[in-house]
């Protein structure tokens, strides 16, 4: 058997997706996640002008030497357009694996470590009492951990706070259908710094120490106010505190850790192991990251996590809205697979995206798992998607107060 077609879809079922299809010369169809938020067109480009035709005719089941002939034959390697082409080839080629085998793509991957997966939902607001209702709803809902985000006083419509409204928001999408040009924030990290400490204070005192809660400075701080910020909180008992400061200078992290013992997580942006090679190897860091989705696949993620394990490290598994559920179902599989699984996001898609991909994972009391149909378990309604037409959309840019271009 081998490959006989490769076909991208791109639809807009209330946010954009990027979703390749292999069929084999059999009839057997596979599925993977190539969505890459603001530069959506570019993957789906490199997949249909550079990577389909090379595809045709190859062993659908020499999943490794795919990988490699993708990664390695292209010469140019690394990025985040190369690596999420690529992570959908590998998807869609385990997809088919495990549907040849007529088995949950997890047992492939050496079977179930764990009943199932812990996720954390995103609980957001503009002060404290409706980030404290967002809480609220999702732990009535069964949630036991939660990433905390809320407005800043003095500033405006922040990176991940709602502006929907109190109570349970599902529907946090940064991405601004807003024409040609992104939106524009303003920031100020010394009122974030005076500011966020309390309101973690405010939290322990109204939910108490069992919730688990995780907080993202999405890469706004720089090493010595990361490490400050850091310390500060230590008495709230965070579960991680992610992306404190831009990943690219791995060094960075080293700061922050002589003056914190708050678990740091790192790599929603990084594409490859060599992106954490310092800081796996000095244990800089307590958990990976990394999406799927842009890191080239389930090959080389297992790789990844395999790695951080030597070192005592834990997944953390990028998982938002911009993964469409094929690259969440990917993670799940991965999640239940592994021994130093950590936690998973989790940000349920809405309705229209679940009637154009069909999913089979379930959700139960914090929990989640990718059921047991054979493959990734999720189907893409290629009919449904396609009533929803790509539309522009982008992440918002990021200024001072002065007027300075930072760190979105």
């Amino acid at each position: 058997m081998s490959i006989a077609s490769v076909d991208v879809t791109v639809t807009s079922p209330g946010r954009n997706f990027v979703t390749l299809k292999i069929t084999t010369s059999d009839g057997v169809v596979g599925w993977g996640d190539a969505t890459l938020n603001g530069r959506e067109l570019s993957v789906a480009s490199y997949l249909s002008d550079h990577l389909a035709s090379m595809l045709i005719g190859r062993d659908e089941d020499r999943i490794e030497d795919t990988w490699q002939y993708l990664y390695r034959g292209a010469y140019w390697r690394r990025g985040p357009v190369t690596m999420a082409a690529i992570a959908a080839v590998d998807m869609a080629l385990w997809d088919i694996k495990a549907k040849k085998a007529g088995m949950p793509l997890y047992q492939l991957l050496g079977g179930a470590s764990r009943d199932g997966v812990r996720v954390y939902a995103h609980a957001s607001g503009t002060d404290f009492e409706a980030l404290s209702n967002a809480i609220t709803g999702y732990r009535e809902l069964g949630f036991t951990a939660v990433r905390v985000q809320t407005g800043v006083p003095g500033l405006g419509q922040i990176y991940g706070v709602s502006a929907a409204g109190p109570g349970v928001r599902y529907d946090y999408e940064p991405a601004k259908r807003s024409g040609d040009r992104p939106a524009e924030e303003t920031w100020d990290t010394r009122q974030y710094l005076n500011h966020m400490p309390g309101i973690f204070s405010k939290i322990r005192e109204e939910f108490g120490t069992d919730l688990r809660i995780l907080h993202d400075g999405h890469h706004r701080m720089s090493p010595i106010e990361a490490a400050r910020f850091a310390k500060d909180v230590e008495p709230y008992d965070l579960f991680w505190l992610e992306d404190a400061t831009p990943g690219e200078d791995q060094t960075a992290l080293r700061l922050i850790r002589q003056h914190s013992t708050t678990p740091l997580a790192i790599g929603e942006v990084f594409n490859t192991v060599y992106d954490y090679q310092t800081l796996i190897t000095e244990r800089l860091i307590d958990y990976v990251r990394s999406a799927v989705t842009h890191t080239g696949g389930i090959t080389a993620m297992k790789k990844l996590l395999d790695f951080a394990a030597i070192y005592g490290i834990r997944s953390g598994i990028h998982g938002p809205t911009d993964i469409s559920p094929v690259g969440m179902a990917a993670a799940l599989h991965l999640d239940l697979a592994i021994h130093n699984f950590g936690i998973q996001e989790y940000m349920p898609h809405n309705e229209q995206t679940l009637e154009v991909f069909q999913t089979s994972f379930t959700f139960d009391k914090g929990f989640l798992h990718p059921g047991d149909q054979p493959g990734l378990g999720v189907e893409l309604d290629e009919e449904a998607a396609g009533a929803f037409e790509y539309t522009k959309a982008y992440l918002p840019v990021n200024r001072l107060l002065d007027g300075t271009v930072h760190d979105w």
